[in-house]
């Protein structure tokens, strides 16, 4: 069989960051000798390039302006077109909104297999899509295979009544050589490249500045965490800054000035962007990420692969799934402020079971979440929709 020719649509796509794009940048990566990828993207920066060609892969970028709504309706007609003229035998959804109603009613019209990757509970899932009702769930329902990120989506799929053979468990995956431990050498060594302080235990938060990821609740715990732990760093990493819907712009402004208020500002480090994340946390002494709403946190299996004691909300079918409390990491009430300062408090003064955490966290993350073995997994599913269409067009 040749290889499957598999076009990529995704919201945001390197050198612009999120991520679905970093999953999807992954993945091409891992296949590239087994499929033939094309990109399909939307932007927000309008000195990108509208074609491009990123590690190999043929991109085509959509500008999208949130000011000027009427850029959306202009951003999915261009998408469209480039759909009925593109040759591709599967067309991969990461994520499902607007722009895709049409292109799944394209990928139809040209006989194509539709995959959808489930990003986020309350966002995309069976049963929220199919709350919205309408054409949206038309289109969503008619893909041929739906690809869950976390157990909280099988049990989603199922209540929406959807046909159970279409539905896939596969998990996001991390590069393992990238994402490694840090001994205290190269602790140390990272610091000195970051411009990091030496002197201080850093807590480190990776994503957006969104009322979802809540790094202003963070923020607010590790006020509370200094007076107990005066060496107390923290490290935001993550865009403050942005046209991307999600993104609060007055949130790190007020985390300055509380923090310039207080006397702290010193040991509060923002990080708008950054391409060598794995750098932020082998500099790290402990993760933290207190959102309300995940599909399956990439950042959580990054710390994780870096061996890092990670203090994340508990979203159940989601965090729970990756972590085992008290053993993997610590899972606490999401919004619970005093519960995520103890938590981070403990980290920081038993070393030794931070340690074991951050031990245990990384053999999870080998067994379960190595990208070599979710690629293969990705690998057999466009390999079998690829089938389905050469079977039925003969």
């Amino acid at each position: 069989m040749t290889r499957p020719r598999v076009l990529m649509v995704t919201g945001a796509y390197f050198p612009e960051l999120s991520g679905a794009g970093l999953q999807c940048r992954q993945l091409i990566r891992s296949l590239r000798d087994r499929v033939e990828f094309s990109v399909l993207t939307t932007k927000t920066d309008r000195a990108l390039l509208d074609h491009d060609d990123v590690d190999g892969v043929d991109v085509r970028r959509v500008l999208v302006d949130a000011s000027r709504p009427a850029t959306k309706i202009a951003a999915g007609l261009r998408m469209a077109r480039f759909v009925w003229r593109e040759r591709f035998d599967l067309l991969h959804l990461h994520g499902f909104s607007q722009k895709s109603i049409l292109l799944v009613a394209l990928a139809r019209m040209l006989k194509r297999r539709v995959l959808i990757k489930l990003t986020s509970v309350g966002h995309d899932d069976p049963m929220t899509m199919k709350q919205h009702g309408g054409a949206a769930y038309a289109a969503y329902s008619r893909a041929d295979r739906f690809v869950g990120v976390s157990p909280r989506f099988a049990p989603l799929y199922e209540a929406a009544s959807l046909p159970a053979e279409r539905f896939r468990e596969i998990p996001n995956g991390v590069d393992l050589e990238r994402f490694r431990p840090a001994d205290p050498v190269l602790r140390a060594a990272r610091r000195r490249e970051l411009g990091l302080r030496e002197d201080l235990k850093l807590v480190l938060f990776v994503g957006f500045f969104s009322n979802e990821k809540r790094p202003d609740l963070l923020f607010d715990a590790w006020l509370d965490l200094v007076s107990a732990v005066p060496d107390a760093g923290l490290v935001l990493v993550g865009p403050s800054r942005s046209a991307y819907y999600e993104i609060d712009e007055r949130m790190a402004d007020a985390i300055r000035e509380t923090a310039r208020a207080r006397g702290v500002l010193d040991r509060v480090t923002f990080v708008e962007r950054t391409d060598a994340i794995e750098q932020y946390y082998q500099a790290a002494d402990c993760f933290a990420l207190p959102s309300s709403r995940e599909g399956m946190p990439n950042a959580v299996v990054e710390a994780m692969a870096c061996a890092l004691p990670c203090v994340v909300s508990r979203l159940p079918g989601v965090t729970d799934a990756l972590l085992e409390d008290g053993v993997s990491g610590v899972l606490v009430p999401v919004g619970d402020r005093p519960a995520l300062t103890r938590a981070l408090r403990r980290v920081f003064e038993e070393p030794a079971w931070a340690a074991s955490l951050g031990a245990a966290a990384r053999a999870t993350a080998v067994a379960r979440y190595s990208m070599a073995a979710v690629a293969d997994r990705y690998a057999e599913l466009y390999g079998e929709l690829t089938q389905m269409s050469q079977t039925s067009s003969r």
